[in-house]
């Protein structure tokens, strides 16, 4: 089961390297305000390869939920986890149980309701917000 578990975590961490092809998009950052007010009792969608999405629903009270009910890859293996989610100054911070080891997001809005991030280990991709 830890080698399906460590699969799903490279898969989507490449998954997500592999959707950042946003060089040169007008691109404006976030204040923390905003940033907060964009994600919270949000779905956020992170775009992966062959059209897919990843959900992950940052609720008002400071967790974040990784469900698991992603298309494609993801739908197989349903990965699932759950965290924290905070703003520090004009930074997304999130810990999750078991992904990403707390890392640091930082956001960009690149439309009304998309978004590109950059993890502060240098993985970039997009996503758009839902409700």
């Amino acid at each position: 089961m830890r080698a399906v578990v460590k699969i799903i975590k490279l898969a989507v961490i490449l998954a997500m390297a592999a959707s950042l092809a946003i060089e040169g998009i007008a691109a404006e950052f976030l204040s923390g305000k905003e940033l907060k007010t964009l994600v919270s009792g949000k779905r956020v969608y992170l775009s992966i390869p062959g059209g897919g999405e990843f959900p992950l629903h940052y609720q008002t009270n400071g967790r974040v939920d990784g469900s698991g009910e992603a298309t494609g890859f993801g739908k197989f293996f349903r990965p699932n986890d759950s965290g924290r989610w905070w703003v520090d100054a004009t930074k997304l911070c999130q810990q999750w149980k078991t992904w990403y080891d707390g890392k640091v997001f930082t956001i960009k809005r690149t439309g009304t309701n998309e978004i590109a991030w950059t993890r502060d280990d240098g993985y970039a991709g997009t996503a758009r917000i839902g409700e």
